[in-house]
């Protein structure tokens, strides 16, 4: 290399290049500032937006969660626990078998890819449009199964109760169902 080439490329070192790194801030330095108002003007969130998710109830109120842990298997970040229980016929939270009863979800872990909701055999998962998951405490951020259940719909019961939707859980999966039957006297809805 010549040490009139080497002075050249010192030349465009010393002067071009700042400026070059500078065009960047020059352009966008007189373009118009948008501000964003998001606390108090909330846009909306794309339809198949990935936010806190929700565990599903069946039109009579029953968990669509089977507690088949294959949500938990499929998390990439370790992030949900499930822990399955029985049926009974006098405790049923779910038409078939088996149901959740621990689900948990810690957000401080979560990554928001619904790889879960893809595992869910059931469509008992599902991810809401709801995005606001910050907080100021820890323990907060681990959602317990009362915090991710649906909330219950007109013309539901509370489980534990008996399927009201057909004979056996086939019913229920197959969709062969038209509403919920009535509970019975003395059953409160809630």
């Amino acid at each position: 290399m010549s040490s009139s080439e080497s002075q050249s490329r010192g030349l465009r070192e010393q002067f071009w290049d700042p400026i070059a790194g500078f065009g960047v801030t020059f352009r966008t330095m007189f373009k118009k500032v948008v501000t964003e108002q998001y606390p108090f003007e909330k846009m909306p969130t794309a339809p198949r937006f990935h936010g806190r998710h929700q565990l599903n109830r069946w039109p009579d109120g029953l968990e669509k969660c089977i507690g088949c842990e294959l949500c938990a298997w499929a998390c990439p970040a370790d992030a949900i626990y499930v822990e399955g229980a029985s049926n009974t016929e006098d405790e049923r939270f779910s038409p078939g078998e088996r149901y959740g009863r621990v689900y948990q979800i810690n957000y401080l872990r979560c990554i928001l890819c619904g790889l879960c909701i893809e595992a869910c055999p059931t469509r008992a998962l599902t991810m809401t449009n709801e995005y606001e998951l910050a907080d100021d405490n820890r323990a907060d951020l681990i959602y317990e199964k009362s915090d991710l259940l649906a909330p219950l719909l007109p013309g539901m019961e509370q489980p534990p109760h008996p399927m009201r939707l057909g004979d056996d859980e086939g019913d229920y999966y197959r969709g062969a169902y038209s509403a919920p039957a009535p509970a019975p006297a003395g059953e409160n809805a809630t």
